[in-house]
């Protein structure tokens, strides 16, 4: 049996930790490598910022180090903070959900959308898709102007999933990347509402991390 895939939220919020957990649920294979969805409890309450990100580098680097019995990590939250670090350190594949989703998304449509959390992170996500190579498939980013914790709790986030989606939509997007890990709740019936594919991003790099685990038994 290989080692479990270990996802990583780097902020304290234990909400979103348990969200990420419920929608991994399916991914819960039989004969497949276990899921274990962990809180770096060092981080700030939720990654909103350049500084935040920049902040929770070398603890996830420590929680890396430590887990020596991982097959593989995914880094859930949008933005990758420490993916390279993280990957100097590691000895099993590390993956980013701004990179595993957008390439996910990329496989499905043309031109994709990405739902931020606030607009203060679009330039952070900008800078990365730049170096991803992908700017001239990205139809638009727009923000829900809410924290990480409303998004994940909140009552009014699907009805601004909603309007955020339309407003993609319009711009040409024919896919969309849910840019935070605590929206995993809502992917399903966002895109039963919109009728376009909607990329839960924790989803699709756990996906990746699931078949590179796979391809490389023990």
């Amino acid at each position: 049996m290989s080692g479990p895939i270990v996802v990583i939220n780097p902020n304290s919020n234990q909400a979103v930790t348990d969200g990420l957990d419920r929608a991994l649920e399916s991914f819960r294979l039989q004969g497949g490598p276990p899921i274990e969805c962990v809180t770096l409890t060092e981080g700030p309450f939720g990654v909103e910022s350049q500084v935040h990100s920049d902040q929770v580098v070398l603890p996830l680097v420590r929680l890396v180090e430590q887990r020596a019995d991982a097959s593989a990590f995914v880094i859930a939250c949008y933005s990758d903070p420490g993916i390279d670090a993280c990957r100097s350190v590691s000895p099993v594949p590390v993956f980013g959900i701004q990179e595993s989703g957008v390439l996910t998304a990329l496989s499905r449509a043309d031109r994709i959308g990405i739902v931020a959390i606030a607009a203060a992170s679009e330039k952070r996500h900008r800078l990365y898709m730049r170096r991803m190579g992908v700017t001239s498939r990205i139809a638009g980013e727009h923000a829900l102007n809410m924290s990480v914790d409303e998004s994940a709790r909140g009552t009014g986030t699907f009805a601004r999933l909603q309007e955020v989606g339309q407003a993609l939509i319009s711009d040409g997007a024919e896919a969309l990347v849910l840019g935070c890990a605590g929206m995993a709740v809502h992917r399903a019936p966002l895109e039963k509402d919109l009728g376009i594919p909607v990329i839960d991003p924790t989803q699709a790099a756990v996906s990746m991390a699931i078949g590179t685990v796979l391809a490389n038994p023990l």
